[in-house]
């Protein structure tokens, strides 16, 4: 099995200009990438804050300009704790009820729009016509380009009910943009126009606004329905983030954070306790600091074209890189839409006093975060791949590894995909005992959606087969569920059995076993026919038509008892027999991790720059963030945690 699909790096074959234009993409990509999530992440700090302040704004028409300043926020601050208080509930409680109120919503301002257009100006359809928008860019000249920063506010926000694309299929996301949010979304504005042509001169500026053109007799129950259309919004947006930061994580871009699985139907569904207490407190934050909505629209149309202008650069790479068209179709894209949106995004930066310094603070702390992270990582795996220990090494300790092997079965957790780690060797030469059988255990995150489960495992040996040591790598996609210990630790041990009853046809073809690079790809026990456990007391009518390999003698002390299930063909001969009743008294007699505490500090001679970033920024980061165990949901039941210094 080739490595480089357990890593998901090609490494260059040949120097060519065409791979020296392919790495500037890519770096350019990764760039943009890291800039366009952080902005993400700051989009889901400021559309709660906006949409929920913006729905309670309302309560100005009922009480004094002073009177509802003292409210407002209150109100919008008791809404954002509850909306945030919720989400560890998770969407499929509740989301039933996003589609009523969204349609709810969508449909009341469109019948507000019809009437205010029918009302007050039934001519301001001909804005419709982009004639108007070019006089008025004329006409205004800088004053109009300006305005262009408030007018994008009218293009945001109806983003954010598909902040999390992996919920929708395209299909959905354009019927329903087409036929039902867009038409919405036109006649609003066209209503609030058409009552504004009449009233602009009658109204003080506080008061202009959507719920000023809201006929008096319906503003209550529009206010209503407003507030339960932000939070519907707002939690949308939630969702995406914790979705984007996931597979970050996933992808070692992002610190190790808790994911807690909200839905067991719907895997998409996610919880992170970190980031949604670390949100609330951003949004109660720009909410008591701004109390205006002129200032939060300003942070969020930059954060939002920031995003929508980083993605246009994206779908460049994407035309290049990834659907093979020139690189001139690529320069005519993205002048055309991005000479639109950089209009946009220049009308909203100049705003940078007025609240549209925030999204960029947020996306500097988050890029700091997120490059700390990266960088420290990097240079640990260096680290191990350069005091890694050789396969010659181990065969100098003898048959049995010059300590006592004791029962059960010891899983070493690895970032290697090839050779023994250093803390292998830092373990045996301090620890004169050892388990049975080894398993050198590495998660990989390949940047791919999803892994079939076919092709979950791959299984190798380390070794000569009386050392008993194994190498496993477990291939998850950024988007792939994980399961809990006891499914986990069943599929590991059905790999490594499947993986033993398997060679002995390979052996029959002349295949050497004991390259460390030779790996096999193993299946979960549930995706295709081959060796499965049983534990305990299973019904025997799951045995029929297989061979059940069953040990001679089980000590009495051993609770649990532990069946291999084989099938018939291929036969297993002897040597492969022993070796799996070995494999099953390690099983019987339980599983123990064995998980490197590191400290990364730079070694001598480094510059103070990459002192303060390892021995202070990366060191603070992984102190305070999750370990692997519970990240990734690995065997924990007893956990061995072995320190070393990385001096890298």
């Amino acid at each position: 099995m080739d490595l480089e699909s357990v890593t998901g790096r090609n490494p260059i074959k040949k120097e060519s200009w065409k791979t020296v234009l392919t790495l500037a993409y890519q770096s350019l990509g990764v760039v943009y990438g890291d800039l366009r999530t952080c902005m993400v992440i700051g989009d889901g700090v400021l559309t709660p804050a906006i949409s929920v302040f913006s729905a309670v704004s309302g309560l100005e028409l009922s009480m004094s300009k002073e009177q509802h300043r003292y409210v407002e926020v209150p109100v919008a601050c008791i809404i954002l704790v509850f909306l945030f208080a919720l989400q560890h509930y998770g969407t499929h409680r509740v989301g039933f009820l996003f589609a009523p109120v969204v349609m709810t919503w969508l449909l009341c301002i469109s019948a507000i729009g019809v009437y205010n257009i029918f009302h007050w100006n039934p001519e301001v359809y001909k804005a419709l016509s982009p004639y108007y928008m070019f006089k008025f860019l004329r006409k205004t000249q800088r004053g109009g380009w300006m305005s262009l920063g408030g007018i994008l506010l009218c293009i945001t926000g109806s983003e954010t009910m598909f902040a999390d694309l992996g919920h929708f299929s395209q299909l959905s996301i354009k019927i329903a943009f087409s036929f039902l949010v867009y038409p919405s979304l036109i006649l609003a504005y066209m209503g609030q126009a058409a009552y504004l042509s009449k009233h602009h001169t009658l109204e003080s500026d506080y008061r202009i606004g959507f719920y000023v053109s809201v006929p008096e007799k319906i503003r209550w129950p529009v206010l209503a329905i407003a507030i339960l259309a932000a939070v519907v919004g707002s939690q949308a947006v939630i969702t995406g983030t914790f979705s984007i930061i996931k597979q970050c994580s996933a992808l070692g871009c992002f610190p190790k954070v808790k994911i807690v699985h909200t839905s067991s139907k719907m895997h998409g569904q996610i919880y992170i306790p970190e980031i949604n207490w670390s949100l609330m407190l951003l949004c109660l934050a720009i909410t008591v600091g701004f109390r205006d909505t002129k200032r939060m629209g300003n942070a969020s149309g930059l954060a939002v074209i920031t995003v929508m202008l980083v993605t246009t650069c994206l779908m460049s790479l994407v035309i290049v890189l990834c659907w093979h068209k020139s690189v001139l179709l690529a320069i005519c894209f993205i002048f055309f839409f991005g000479s639109i949106e950089a209009l946009y995004f220049s009308a909203s930066l100049i705003k940078f006093l007025e609240g549209a310094w925030v999204p960029i603070a947020l996306s500097f702390i988050f890029l700091i975060v997120m490059y700390v992270w990266h960088y420290g990582t990097l240079k640990k795996y260096e680290f191990d791949v350069q005091n890694k220990v050789s396969i010659n090494w181990l065969l100098g300790l003898g048959p049995t590894l010059g300590i006592v092997r004791v029962r059960g079965i010891g899983l070493i957790h690895t970032e290697l995909v090839s050779g023994i780690p250093a803390i292998f060797s830092h373990f045996v030469t301090n620890l004169p005992a050892f388990h049975q059988v080894v398993v050198f255990l590495c998660i990989k995150s390949v940047p791919v959606p999803h892994v079939r489960p076919e092709e979950r495992f791959l299984v190798g040996r380390v070794g000569p087969k009386e050392y008993r040591l194994y190498r496993c790598i477990v291939r998850y996609g950024y988007r792939d569920f994980h399961k809990d210990d006891i499914e986990f630790e069943k599929d590991l041990v059905c790999s490594i059995a499947e993986f033993i009853r398997s060679e002995t046809s390979r052996s029959s073809q002349g295949e050497s076993s004991e390259d460390d690079t030779k790996m096999t790809v193993v299946g979960t026990s549930s995706s295709k026919p081959g060796v499965r456990m049983c534990e305990n007391d299973q019904d025997s009518s799951e045995m029929e038509g297989t061979s059940e390999l069953r040990e001679v003698k089980s000590p009495k002390r051993v609770k649990k008892r532990v069946r291999f299930v084989v099938p018939d063909s291929p036969q297993i001969n002897s040597d492969a027999r022993e070796e799996l009743q070995e494999l099953m008294e390690a099983r019987e007699a339980g599983m123990a991790f064995i998980m490197g505490h590191c400290y990364v500090r730079a070694k001598r001679g480094s510059s103070w720059v990459k002192k303060v970033v390892i021995n202070y920024g990366y060191d603070f980061v992984r102190r305070n963030s999750r370990g692997p165990t519970y990240a990734l949901s690995i065997p924990h039941a007893s956990t061995l945690e072995v320190g070393m210094i990385y001096h890298v």
